[in-house]
């Protein structure tokens, strides 16, 4: 039998409910300096009063006693939190297949695009037939290392196409609201879906195409990340 995490437990109850150690002690006929010591663990409820607490919050008194209740409602967050993590990835499976069904019901064909930078990943597809080519990134993240913790009031990630020297901007996405927010932040906002991109994949070569971050902090200073894309083979 811990104290103090029952005295944690007995706080947690009395918050939860919205009491003040005042109002907690005249629910069960003590002083609020007894309450205050449970919930610091310098004290426990005597056996009649946890039986109360355990009645009134519908607490078996084994749970209460070895301070368990907090632990299982972690758990049940936790099987939550799981549960909505996996209908998204359900929803994302889905969506993922519709895209699949309607490039291929064109006679489309896929090429994985990723990144050839440590620092970043990318996840994306190029999909063309004869006729047209489509840019789709739906990831990207920073891995650089340490975590990028700078603060930015504005960024702008630019998809970019080199031929023959020339760049070219394909599509942009920008950012430049309050509050301001770290790169990793950023990240998650930006995607690409270019639909209807001018040109045929066949005048593309394996790194004619990269992303250009401009970051600019909240004391003016800009910093440019350059990442360079690969289009990959795909495996018959």
């Amino acid at each position: 039998m811990n104290q103090e995490k029952i005295g944690k437990l007995i706080k947690e109850l009395r918050t939860k409910h919205h009491l003040t150690q005042q109002e907690f002690a005249k629910k069960y006929g003590v002083t609020y300096q007894a309450v205050s010591k449970w919930e610091n663990g310098k004290n426990i409820p005597d056996l009649f009063v946890l039986k109360e607490m355990c009645k009134d919050y519908n607490i078996p008194l084994d749970d209460f006693l070895d301070a368990k209740v907090q632990e299982k409602e972690k758990e049940k967050s936790k099987k939550n939190k799981t549960k909505w993590i996996l209908l998204l990835l359900l929803i994302l499976f889905i969506i993922g297949v519709m895209i699949v069904k309607q490039i291929h019901s064109e006679d489309f064909e896929m090429k994985p695009i990723s990144s050839s930078c440590d620092n970043f990943l990318v996840s994306g597809s190029i999909a063309y037939n004869h006729k047209k080519s489509a840019i789709y990134i739906s990831d990207i993240s920073y891995c650089g290392g340490a975590i990028e913790k700078n603060q930015y009031q504005e960024m702008k990630c630019t998809l970019y196409e080199v031929d023959e020297k020339i760049k070219k901007e394909i599509s942009n996405y920008h950012y430049q609201e309050k509050p301001s927010i770290t790169l990793e932040e950023f990240l998650k906002k930006v995607n690409f879906h270019i639909d209807d991109y001018s040109k045929t994949y066949k005048n593309y070569s394996k790194d004619s195409l990269y992303l250009e971050i401009e970051a600019t902090d909240i004391k003016g200073k800009i910093t440019f990340y350059k990442v360079p894309l690969q289009l990959e083979e795909c495996k018959n």
